[in-house]
């Protein structure tokens, strides 16, 4: 067979460090000129105290650091144009975003509409930034989004209303891997992002139309990572081991889907964050159980595939083992103590129907899915999930 033509780009350096962010100002000394940076991050992690060792490392390396800590969950467009004005102000050569994934969106944005007259507006969706960025370094602080490797910046757009600008302008140049900053990260937090990451490395392997070799190789391995570290991590979070095999997986995933992007089990969790303001890993934690089984009829191949790679138990045809990897990870789920069920997040029975109508609204998301997903299959698949 003949190779279908496919193009898989990603961040062209990475950098893996227990400890690292602690000089990060002699890593990025390093590796770029600018000596002006606008550190992008949250108040939570200034009052863990994990900023004040980073400042130190950059400062003590020749760098002016100002910081934006601004970012919530879900930021909005205002949180975006402020984060952008600080970094005009300052005359900002180089962003650093350093936290969840939202801290890392933003710091992307920032890093493009620092020297960007574009509004925000016209670069949502797929190609629609133009021109140049500042230089940016990211250092994720979850195992999670893999948006540290990702060209992708979801921000919200309204009350209840996600969108996303996807363009390789959201490349970093520089991503350091520290696992020591995801040391103080709660179970809870843990589970969700670590099945959010395996979300990603799952729907990457099962993407409908750009799927490729490489994106399969990184799923692969993310998954056999993932899985085999998510309760460890979740369990005994200052074991060094599992934290560092989480965030390594958790990245390659990102590198995976940022490749053959995700589908409906992300269409159907930004609703849900959008109206219940539920932590996107949560609300991917929460939809992966009905998709997988909704998916199986045209992805049990692949899914038996994955079931090799993570060792779920059983053996048989490819519809066996698809059935023991939907199995594998809903045991997985319900070990990592992650919420398993809609209504025991606050999600009420009477807003299955509006959040089903919001889903189809994520066109870019449901275009991948294997299966088709109608407005009616959505809401079998949360009431499935409730």
């Amino acid at each position: 067979m003949t190779m279908t033509p496919f193009s898989f780009t990603t961040t062209p350096q990475i950098h893996v460090e227990w400890a690292g962010s602690k000089r990060l100002g002699e890593l990025l000394a390093d590796r770029f000129d600018g000596r002006n940076a606008l550190l992008v991050t949250d108040k939570g992690l200034i009052s863990a105290g994990l900023i004040d060792p980073v400042q130190a490392s950059l400062e003590a390396a020749g760098f002016s650091v100002s910081i934006f800590s601004d970012v919530v969950a879900d930021p909005p467009e205002k949180i975006v144009a402020a984060c952008a004005e600080t970094g005009r102000a300052i005359g900002a050569d180089i962003v650093i975003g350093l936290g969840g994934g939202s801290s890392l969106d933003i710091a992307k944005m920032a890093a493009v509409l620092a020297r960007s007259d574009q509004a925000l507006s016209d670069m949502y969706g797929i190609g629609n930034v133009t021109g140049a960025r500042i230089p940016m370094a990211l250092i994720p602080t979850t195992a999670g989004t893999g948006s540290e490797v990702t060209n992708i910046s979801i921000i919200t757009t309204g009350e209840t209303t996600k969108m996303g600008v996807v363009s390789n302008q959201l490349y970093a140049d520089f991503v350091l891997l520290d696992a020591e900053l995801t040391i103080g990260l709660p179970a809870v937090h843990t589970a969700a992002t670590g099945i959010d990451a395996m979300v990603h490395a799952i729907e990457a392997y099962t993407s409908k139309f750009k799927k490729n070799p490489l994106s399969d190789a990184l799923a692969r391995e993310a998954m056999r990572l993932l899985s085999a570290n998510l309760v460890t991590a979740c369990k005994d979070g200052s074991n060094r081991e599992a934290r560092e095999k989480m965030l390594l997986g958790a990245m390659l995933a990102g590198q995976a889907f940022s490749n053959s992007p995700v589908a409906a089990v992300h269409a159907l969790a930004y609703p849900l964050g959008g109206h219940y303001h539920l932590p996107h890993g949560l609300t991917n934690a929460l939809m992966l159980g009905p998709v997988l089984r909704y998916n199986a009829k045209v992805a049990a191949p692949l899914y038996a595939e994955l079931a090799d790679v993570i060792g779920a138990p059983g053996s048989g045809d490819a519809q066996a083992r698809s059935g023991q990897f939907v199995t594998f990870m809903q045991a997985l789920m319900d070990e990592s103590g992650a919420p398993r069920r809609l209504r025991d997040v606050g999600v009420t029975d009477n807003s299955l129907a509006m959040l089903a109508r919001d889903a189809m609204k994520q066109t870019r998301l449901l275009v991948n899915n294997p299966v088709e997903v109608t407005e009616e299959d959505a809401l079998e698949l949360y009431r499935e999930a409730y």
